[in-house]
């Protein structure tokens, strides 16, 4: 069976439930499924940044609001079972590498245990449908191959956070075979599937140690950007591709139940695989700001040098292709942050961003 694009009429008045709405990609999934006329919740932390695109954007006034932690079952379950969702977006997680080696402690609890309260919150709740849970493209174990990952390869992970993802996609196939088995779906009515995509950029993200936040505080200051590898490739694509494969794939579990209950890569096109030392220059270029930029020559903690995925699967059966390239990905991030240097409206700037992205995908 052959899935669908996102159909905005869909998520009118459907009961969604994200975790992590108060993060970067959890805002901007926020706001694009408020636009459509979701009824929707969100459990998190508070903002995990100051300044962030929860407060900006006023993503809370769209949602139901429930502030807590991952990792506490009970209070989960409480959010979960009182606003008794149809879909849930997992997003909540400890998502950077170089936190993991400083905190791998919290990075395993919050990425691997949190999916699991997660899954057992979904599986004694009556009602959800669908569950897409968020890992990364680097739950792959990364040979350094210069192809792409396909969704069969093996899990994997060299430094804490990457072995976390790798992890969490293992309990989600587990509870696919145990709670919510296709085989059984007429009983469960259960559909649970794990999305993997790669590097996001666009506006409103300040998380540390990210490459387009630290040369906008560059920019603005008129200081000398630090990167650490500027040799290092990297799948760089606008958060809001991934997401319309979120939902597209959300849509199709929901429709089409255990016929999507698999793992799903989103990625950027081929040629949207770039350097860090390419971003660099090619965002200075289009701020029309001169750049000055050093090597961090300090001892790094591994990263990947080179990483990039196949996301061939979603182009054939949920007709997902990449649809901004990575200029258009740089334009509009550089936008959203000049909004919001200049004092704009950033909920409404963020929503138009979405809308002239929704227009131009589904024309």
């Amino acid at each position: 069976m052959e899935g669908l694009e996102v159909s905005p009429g869909f998520w009118t008045s459907k009961r969604v439930l994200i975790t992590g709405h108060t993060g970067f990609k959890g805002s901007w999934l926020s706001l694009w499924l408020q636009s459509m006329g979701a009824e929707l919740a969100g459990f998190a932390l508070e903002p995990p940044t100051r300044p962030s695109l929860f407060v900006e954007g006023r993503v809370q006034e769209g949602l139901t609001h429930f502030i807590g932690d991952i990792r506490d079952l009970g209070k989960l379950q409480s959010a979960i079972s009182g606003f008794k969702p149809e879909i849930i977006f997992h997003l909540a997680a400890q998502p950077l590498v170089r936190r993991s080696y400083a905190d791998p402690v919290e990075t395993y609890s919050t990425n691997v245990m949190g999916t699991v309260n997660l899954l057992e919150a979904a599986r004694q709740c009556q009602g959800v449908r669908a569950v897409v849970n968020v890992t990364s493209d680097k739950c792959y174990a990364n040979r350094e191959w210069v192809w792409g990952y396909r969704e069969n390869d093996p899990m994997g992970g060299y430094d804490p956070y990457s072995s976390s993802k790798g992890c969490a996609e293992l309990v989600s196939a587990a509870y696919t075979t145990s709670f919510f088995n296709p085989a059984d779906y007429h009983r469960h009515r259960v559909a649970l599937a794990s999305a993997r995509a790669g590097n996001v950029i666009g506006g409103g993200d300040w998380a540390q140690d990210r490459l387009i936040p630290d040369m906008v505080q560059c920019f603005a200051e008129g200081k000398t950007l630090t990167i650490r590898n500027p040799n290092a490739i990297r799948p760089w694509q606008h958060v809001l591709e991934p997401l319309r494969g979120y939902i597209s794939l959300a849509q199709n579990l929901y429709e089409h139940g255990p016929t999507y209950s698999e793992g799903w890569n989103f990625g950027p096109a081929e040629s949207d695989t770039q350097t860090v030392q390419w971003i660099v220059e090619r965002t200075a270029a289009l701020w029309h700001k001169p750049v000055s930029w050093a090597v961090d020559g300090s001892e790094q903690p591994h990263e990947a040098q080179y990483l990039k995925l196949d996301v061939s699967k979603a182009a054939r059966r949920l007709h997902w292709n990449p649809a901004m390239n990575l200029d258009t990905a740089l334009q509009y991030t550089i936008h959203w942050y000049q909004d919001w240097i200049n004092g704009a409206d950033m909920r409404a700037t963020t929503l138009n961003q979405i809308k002239s992205y929704q227009s131009s995908t589904f024309a």
